[in-house]
């Protein structure tokens, strides 16, 4: 079992948690291009996640985990996007369903430019799903993705 107890597994998330914190500003960035072009939340946010998966294996692949060697580059990298997709699985739904009623309560607290309701809303809904999926993928990637290190 993996516990955060253990000095290299503590390393280990730091790592994972630098790299998703990059992937997050990635991820960020595009659905905020891609909304402001006119892209509603849900398909903004799926290719902005798909975005930052890719950066996000790339960075785990060699930082994190460079002595996981074990498995071919596309066998990992299929292992890898398998477990962000059940990840879209979590995401989606929070996506869909908080952000309305968010602009609802940010409304009422009157937020006014230069930071909209809707902008405050769909980046705090973001942030809510990203913090939840990045749980969810560390320890699904530890136990299958990397399991083939020490």
């Amino acid at each position: 079992m993996i516990v955060l107890n253990n000095g290299k597994e503590r390393e280990r998330f730091l790592k994972f948690a630098i790299v998703g914190a990059v992937g997050a500003l990635i991820d960020f960035a595009v659905m905020n291009l891609l909304t402001t072009a006119g892209l509603p939340l849900v398909p903004a946010g799926t290719i902005s996640l798909l975005v930052a998966v890719t950066s996000n294996f790339i960075g785990n692949r060699y930082w994190t985990y460079p002595d996981s060697r074990s498995r071919r580059l596309t066998h990992q990298l299929t292992m890898f996007f398998a477990v962000n997709i059940a990840g879209v699985a979590i995401r989606l739904p929070i996506l869909h369903f908080i952000e309305s009623p968010l602009i609802r309560v940010l409304e009422r607290m009157h937020f006014r430019a230069p930071l909209s309701a809707e902008f405050l809303a769909r980046n705090l809904t973001l942030a809510l799903a990203v913090g939840i999926v990045m749980l969810w993928n560390f320890f699904i990637n530890r136990y299958w993705t990397y399991n083939d290190v020490d």
